[in-house]
């Protein structure tokens, strides 16, 4: 019989939140960069656009020794119409992204913010790939496109589902573990 090794199991807490310190706000812009510029090639350069302007974004921060040090991921919401509240740009660092959690984390307090700010539906482009995660989520898919040269699915999260988040500044912890 062969013995595989025991590898203990690690669990930590990072914290989701709306991005106010000049810090946050810049770590969410680098790492859109990172993913959408130049890991994935979707932009050059930069994926800045006219959204920015008047979007909300939200990180997802890892904490040294329970103090918050680095934006490990973040989205941004907009409300484009009154009550009609969508998201964009999603994105986690990819050393962060099997750790669980903080997609999910960034998506329930996207949907919550805005719920809090009277939201009666709110919508994303996601990208083919991560349409599993949204379904998990209770949320559904209306149509499919290409945007931006990839796959994309328009989609609708059922806010019976989601918890308005009214102290998006303070946001909540979320509960990340991995294998060591």
């Amino acid at each position: 019989m062969i013995f595989e090794p025991v590898l203990p199991y690690v669990t930590g807490e990072a914290r989701v939140k709306l991005a106010i310190a000049r810090w946050e706000v810049a770590g969410a812009a680098a790492l859109r960069r990172q993913v959408f510029c130049r890991e994935q090639k979707i932009f050059a350069g930069d994926d800045r656009d006219e959204t920015d302007a008047r979007a909300l974004p939200l990180v997802a921060l890892a904490p040294i020794f329970g103090v918050p040090d680095q934006v490990v991921g973040t989205v941004r919401i907009h409300e484009d119409a009154p009550g009609h509240w969508a998201g964009s740009r999603l994105a986690v660092e990819p050393a962060w992204r099997r750790l669980g959690a903080l997609g999910s984390g960034l998506i329930r307090l996207a949907v919550g913010t805005a719920a809090a700010r009277g939201c009666r539906r709110f919508t994303a482009h996601v990208q083919a790939q991560n349409a599993p995660l949204f379904h998990r989520l209770h949320w559904a898919t209306l149509d499919v496109s290409d945007l931006h040269g990839r796959p994309h699915h328009f989609m609708e999260a059922d806010l019976d589902h989601y918890a308005p988040v009214s102290d998006a500044e303070a946001g909540f912890a979320v509960l990340i573990g991995r294998r060591m």
